[in-house]
């Protein structure tokens, strides 16, 4: 077409310049111009010659790569007709040059696949693009004697005269596949040798694991015993060790109260009138007050005891502190010095469910060491409140004679009594059973104390125990 255009061009400019020079003869002074024409014409036409030898050797070159192209290269239309194929395509599907233009693609593409690639090319023509096909799936070509192989296909297109044009570049990849599947072979091959070596070092690890495990199991049996008989050791001093202070807590402790009710007895066969009444009140106080210290201690001994055993069990119930705090308020506030007060501070609505009567034993072993080291008029502060987080906390304040930095990393020993209460009567067992109650109930014990300016003790419990 390209080539018809030029032949009409150079012949049209022929007729001008055989017209130019017919004008050179009819008028005379034309002559320059005409002349001016003629050169114009001239390197015109060399010029479109040119041009179309250089178009024609790009068709050739187009023409030469179509031809050699080792990949087959397929034409058709928006119809999914066949228009053109190079040589390479007839030799991948076998067929004469003459049988496949004008057929549908279809008769290259495999019965089992032609309703997935219908619907596949009619979207393809409605949003055309340059693209690979098949990616994540295997595709497959079908040759004139209805062999199937596959191939890799990559899409372009083109529009001309508002036509639409799709060139597919269509590679047997057989020996690529077949490559695939062999490599894929060899790799299960290797898993499964890979697979059998790691079964052998397993069970050679399990076997050395479990003589590992048996001499590991001798070593700790033989260090149980040797920890057990390390703990029988260890008990048995620490036993002989509280033996020993208890006889010795015990003779000086029983011995004063005894004393005291001895002597008041004795006093009180000495006064027989009427008139020795208030004597005989007051040697009969003392001796109450004695049998009081008797009962005190033998009450810490026999709770010592218990715990020791494992005898004693929490028995969780519901309670409302409250009631509870104003309970061991009362009680407390009978046995308390002269002028002293004990204050207690709760909200109503404050419930724990714990063991009543372990808190209780908490409260008045608490509340005893305040009035005890307290001075005559002083107040005491029982105090109980939410605790953030969950729970509550229970205190303990008093304004006493406090307790030491050094005394305090005692404090919770058994039989442990700070160097300022030498002179107060006490078994130094009354923390160590709140710090063994307090640990039966889940919770934790602290306390605060500066000597001369008082003492707080803070019991934190769960608001429920397991």
């Amino acid at each position: 077409m390209f080539k018809e255009k030029s032949h009409n061009v150079l012949l049209f400019y022929s007729m001008v310049t055989v017209t130019s020079a017919v004008l050179q003869y009819l008028y005379p002074a034309l002559h320059l111009y005409s002349l001016i024409i003629i050169v114009l014409a001239t390197f015109f036409v060399l010029y479109v010659t040119k041009l179309y030898r250089s178009i024609e050797s790009d068709q050739h070159q187009v023409k030469a790569l179509f031809d050699h192209a080792t990949e087959s290269i397929i034409l058709t239309d928006e119809k999914g007709k066949i228009i053109l194929l190079n040589p390479a395509a007839f030799r991948l599907f076998q067929y004469d040059r003459d049988e496949l233009p004008g057929q549908s693609i279809d008769v290259l593409i495999p019965q089992r696949f032609h309703y997935s690639h219908v619907k596949d090319r009619e979207g393809f023509y409605q949003h055309p693009g340059n693209r690979t096909m098949g990616q994540n799936r295997d595709l497959f070509a079908r040759k004139k004697d209805g062999a199937e192989f596959p191939v890799e296909v990559s899409l372009g297109y083109y529009r001309q005269q508002n036509k639409l044009f799709v060139i597919a570049f269509i590679v047997d990849i057989t020996q690529r596949k077949h490559s695939e599947t062999e490599l894929l072979n060899r790799q299960q091959q290797l898993e499964k040798i890979t697979e059998d070596v790691r079964r052998l070092n397993t069970d050679l690890e399990a076997k050395v694991e479990q003589r590992t495990r048996i001499l590991r199991e001798a070593l700790q049996e033989l260090e149980k015993s040797q920890e057990e008989l390390n703990a029988a050791l260890s008990k048995e001093k620490e036993l002989n060790e509280i033996k020993s202070r208890f006889v010795s807590m015990a003779s000086h402790e029983f011995r004063t109260p005894l004393s005291t009710i001895l002597s008041s007895a004795h006093l009180l066969s000495r006064y027989t009138t009427t008139e020795d009444q208030d004597k005989r009140d007051k040697h009969i106080k003392r001796s109450k007050d004695a049998v009081k210290h008797l009962n005190v201690l033998l009450e810490d001994f026999l709770s010592v005891g218990k715990l020791e055993e494992g005898k004693i069990k929490p028995e969780p119930a519901p309670f409302a502190l409250r009631d509870l705090l104003e309970e061991v308020t009362e009680e407390m506030q009978s046995l308390a010095k002269k002028d002293q007060r004990i204050h207690c501070g709760c909200a109503d609505d404050l419930v724990l469910i714990s063991d009543r009567r372990l808190v209780k034993n908490i409260l008045v072993n608490l509340l005893s060491n305040a009035v005890k080291f307290s001075e005559e008029g002083d107040t005491i502060h029982l105090q109980a409140e939410p605790r953030p987080g969950g729970g509550f906390i229970l205190s303990v304040l008093d304004k006493g004679i406090g307790i030491s930095a050094e005394d305090q990393q005692n404090l919770f020993s058994s039989f442990f009594r700070g160097a300022n209460v030498i002179n107060i009567e006490g078994t130094g067992l009354g923390l160590h059973i709140v710090r063994r109650y307090v640990d039966l109930l889940q919770g934790t014990i602290s306390l605060e104390s500066t000597l001369g300016e008082g003492t707080r003790v803070i019991v934190e419990l769960p608001e429920t125990i397991s």
